[in-house]
């Protein structure tokens, strides 16, 4: 288990819904307009999809409505695979599986066979070294099919923040209260502390946890991906400060 595993079985994931918004619709409906807006949908035929760290599906439920045949859906949490399947239980053709991101591509698909392979949602830096990031990449274009697309969303941490920027809110209602501190430890590693207070009647309750996070540049993470065999065809910043970027299999 990764460092990130054990804070999300301890803390975020039965936090990481609402932490998003706590509309799996919605947050699907978003994942479905970046698809299109990338030109990312299945052809003729329709093929296969694999979403790395699918979370509570809602990758998952856009790539399955996009018409992919099959979304093979994995995470590293029992928590938010089962939610997942609470969304996902009248749709056909989607293979959740309990596994970690880092060598699951060979398990679950016969090289030059994926249509799709989607990293989204920062969780690329959640990867313990540089060096997993670039077998994974590796993994991606032996399972692509040629052209196949490689799309990934995260947060390029290379110019640290500074003083109280370094204090991020995330979400607050009037019973909980969501705030992580960024702290840079090296060049490689930002530990990110996670905040949680909630209130039952008059008293409020913390709960913290910290991992560690990848500080992925993009200019980094666009060599290693031409070195895979994955040509770049888009790299930009999205929502809430996301970096997008979208490959091709040649």
């Amino acid at each position: 288990m990764t460092d990130a595993t054990v804070h999300y079985d301890r803390l975020l994931a039965e936090q990481y819904t609402w932490m998003l918004g706590d509309d799996i619709e919605a947050l699907a409906a978003g994942q479905a307009a970046l698809l299109r807006d990338l030109g990312v949908l299945p052809g003729p035929a329709p093929g296969v999809a694999v979403d790395l760290g699918c979370g509570p599906g809602q990758q998952t439920l856009a790539l399955a409505r996009a018409g992919f045949a099959s979304v093979v859906a994995v995470d590293s949490s029992k928590l938010l695979l089962a939610e997942l399947a609470g969304h996902t239980r009248d749709i056909a053709g989607i293979d959740p599986v309990h596994a970690d991101i880092r060598g699951v591509l060979p398990q679950v698909a016969r090289p030059g066979t994926v249509d799709l392979v989607v990293c989204m949602g920062d969780t690329l830096p959640h990867l313990p070294s540089r060096a997993d990031v670039t077998a994974l990449l590796a993994d991606t274009a032996r399972a692509l099919a040629p052209g196949g697309r490689f799309v990934v969303t995260y947060r390029d941490q290379s110019r640290p923040l500074h003083g109280t920027d370094r204090f991020i809110p995330v979400r607050g209602d009037r019973d909980r209260v969501f705030t992580c501190f960024l702290e840079y430890v090296d060049e490689d590693t930002v530990m990110v502390h996670d905040l949680l207070h909630t209130r039952s009647g008059d008293t409020w309750s913390l709960r913290a946890g910290s991992y560690p996070k990848l500080r992925i540049a993009s200019d980094w993470l666009n060599e290693q991906c031409r070195r895979a065999g994955l040509e770049i065809r888009d790299d930009t910043t999205g929502p809430r400060g996301m970096r997008i970027l979208h490959a091709v299999k040649t």
